[in-house]
C-alpha cells in the first residue's frame, strides 16, 4: 500500500506539535483592527486549538 500524501494546503495552514496539538493562526488580525477592542486584538495573537475530533480526522493528513 503506498505512503498517503501530505494535504499541502492543511500543513501550510495548520501546525502539529508533538504532543498530538494542532493549532492555527486565528484570522483577522493583521490590519484595520482599529475598529476591533483590544481586548479582541489580544486575543488573537494567541493561536487556536482544534477540538479533539477534527483533530483526530487529521492527524494522517498532515
Amino acid at each position: 500500500m503506498p505512503k498517503q500524501k501530505t494535504h499541502k494546503s492543511s500543513s501550510k495552514v495548520l501546525k502539529k506539535h508533538k504532543s498530538g496539538v494542532i493549532t492555527y493562526k486565528k484570522s483577522g488580525g493583521n490590519h484595520q483592527t482599529a475598529k476591533d477592542t483590544a481586548k479582541a486584538v489580544r486575543k488573537r495573537r494567541k493561536s487556536g486549538n482544534l477540538a479533539k475530533g477534527t483533530v483526530d480526522k487529521l492527524k494522517n493528513v498532515i
